[in-house]
């Protein structure tokens, strides 16, 4: 009994410190935080939708790299001595950091020091999926910022618009996350954008002579070049990575796919293995809520990447410094 007794006070000293996600985290440290998120989301993402994909695509950025903890802010400081994420090539143009800023004011002046950077980021991506019409999921809380963001660690860990399937199940693989992970995951394209120097190379210079890519539709491709990146060196045009379709959370991407018209190298690769090409054509033959259903259980697998809780990392008072 005596042993019993020590395990469980052990136990409960180790879960106070280690502390962990749960749904409703600040109901009694700052009842209305997560209603304040949902609001600000619900007031501003109607007049400018494209923030939606701006703000999955920042949570994603974030949890690849020492977890959902909300290095991705971070600016660079001449006292840190390193470049932060936020400079590395696969956040260069990743969008929404006012809009996190404008939501932390907004949390500070409600309730001082409480709710994290990285929790608004998680809690803005899934309402802002929300209210576009998208899937929902749950988003436990609870979650403490890190102190140390590194350029290079971001270079290495992201996804790249470029990676084979081989790299693309290794770098999820890394992080938890399996190949149905990865397929669902990907499926937030259908509502993204790009620009063309993620996948100018598969118009114009595939294989460093002047060819194209032979996967990418042709039809698809001229269409690219003659309307959209009309240059190798394009690097301001926006493109759609679901066209048709980009403002609406669906199962489109899945079905361009299938016919070579995946934009990025990482797309097309989905198709070219026997295992991520049966779950796309299960996901097709399913419904649209099979779908959200199946997106949503990734979306919170992802949302717990190694994560800080209890007494590990901090606080910011500003998302973009660390606190002095």
């Amino acid at each position: 009994m005596k042993g019993f007794f020590s395990l469980f006070v052990f136990l409960v000293i180790f879960g106070s410190v280690q502390g962990d996600l749960k749904l409703g985290f600040y109901k009694s440290s700052c009842p209305k935080a997560e209603k304040i998120v949902q609001d600000y989301v619900n007031q501003h993402i109607p007049n400018a939708p494209s923030l939606a994909a701006a703000l999955i695509r920042m949570h994603f950025h974030d949890c690849f790299v020492r977890g959902c903890d909300g290095s991705v802010l971070l600016n660079f400081t001449s006292s840190s001595g390193n470049q932060t994420e936020k400079t590395a090539p696969p956040n260069l143009t990743v969008r929404g950091f006012d809009f996190i800023d404008r939501l932390k004011s907004l949390l500070e002046a409600e309730c001082p020091g409480i709710v994290s950077c990285a929790d608004i980021v998680a809690l803005a991506a899934r309402d802002s999926i929300v209210v576009t019409g998208g899937p929902s999921w749950k988003v436990p809380t609870g979650r403490r910022d890190g102190v140390i963001s590194v350029a290079s660690e971001a270079l290495a860990d992201i996804p790249a618009p470029f990676d084979n399937i081989t790299t693309l199940i290794q770098n999820f693989a890394n992080k938890s996350l399996d190949i149905k992970d990865l397929v669902l995951l990907s499926g937030a394209h259908t509502i993204g954008i790009s620009l063309c120097t993620s996948f100018s190379n598969r118009l114009y210079n595939f294989t460093g002579v002047g060819d194209q890519d032979p996967t990418l539709d042709s039809e698809y491709a001229a269409n690219l070049k003659s309307r959209k990146c009309r240059t190798q060196n394009d690097n301001t045009t926006i493109v759609e990575m679901d066209p048709g379709s980009r403002t609406t959370f669906d199962l489109s991407y899945y079905s361009l796919l299938l016919k070579r018209r995946g934009l990025f190298e990482s797309d097309s690769a989905l198709t070219r293995d026997s295992n991520t090409l049966a779950l796309i054509n299960q996901l097709l033959q399913g419904s649209l809520q099979n779908f959200f259903s199946e997106f949503a259980m990734s979306m919170e697998k992802m949302g717990r990447i190694e994560v800080k809780t209890g007494t590990s990392g901090e606080i910011r008072k500003n998302c973009a410094v660390v606190n002095s």
